[in-house]
């Protein structure tokens, strides 16, 4: 049978939520010095997005176990989808520094650094998780986004390329690869990225504007 943190992890895996904390709930108060019951149970809380009271099982963790890498990055995670990002950045940092060093980690902290404005930085990690994990389409998407943002227009057409390589129909990596031509006034490239885009998918309104916009400038 195994432990019950194992057997709440297999509840949980076919989605017998209500099991899955019962049997969480009996780990802990089987054993309340056992990290892991407070991680998986904080995971379960934050599947049925009760974020708050995740947080507290989480930091319970951290507190029986520095250097559970797993706790530190988890609590990212529930102060991120409750957009406090400078919390959810200290905590991925703190995850990366216990040895949960991989692209998911990157990607996190990449994308919290990137809400708060700290593009520079963002960009150090979400290179860092495409060197990790090059089939993960959304860090790479991020990637040639936050590129962009800082003005490096060839290298972020390189990876939306790259995307769109993996994924031909991904329609937000088209139409910032029609943005990134209509910046260097390649027009008839442009339009042809939007209109992708647009056939695709017929009410991404951003694309259907830049169609626009290219087809009026052809014409003058």
């Amino acid at each position: 049978m195994g432990s019950k943190v194992q057997q709440g992890i297999d509840a949980m895996r076919r989605g017998e939520m209500d099991l899955a904390f019962r049997l969480f709930n009996e780990a802990i108060e089987e054993n309340p010095q056992d990290p892991l019951a407070y991680i998986n149970l904080g995971n379960l809380l934050m599947s049925s997005n009760d974020m708050e009271k995740a947080i507290v099982f989480f930091e319970r963790a951290i507190e029986l176990d520095d250097s559970a890498g797993a706790a530190f990055y988890s609590a990212g995670t529930a102060f991120y989808k409750l957009d406090k990002y400078e919390e959810a950045s200290t905590l991925f940092k703190g995850a990366i520094d216990r040895k949960l060093d991989d692209g998911d980690s990157h990607f996190m902290l990449g994308m919290c650094l990137y809400q708060l404005g700290k593009l520079g930085y963002a960009l150090v990690h979400l290179q860092r998780a495409v060197e990790l994990n090059e089939k993960d389409l959304d860090a790479r998407f991020q990637y040639g986004l936050c590129l962009a943002q800082v003005h490096q227009i060839d290298e972020a057409m390189k990876q939306f390329q790259k995307v769109l390589e993996q994924a031909p129909e991904h329609t937000d990596a088209l139409f910032n690869l029609g943005v990134a031509y209509s910046v260097k006034e390649e027009n008839e490239l442009a339009l042809a990225a939007f209109s992708r885009a647009v056939e695709i998918q017929p009410d991404h309104l951003l694309a259907g504007y830049g169609k626009k916009n290219m087809m009026e400038r052809l014409q003058k």
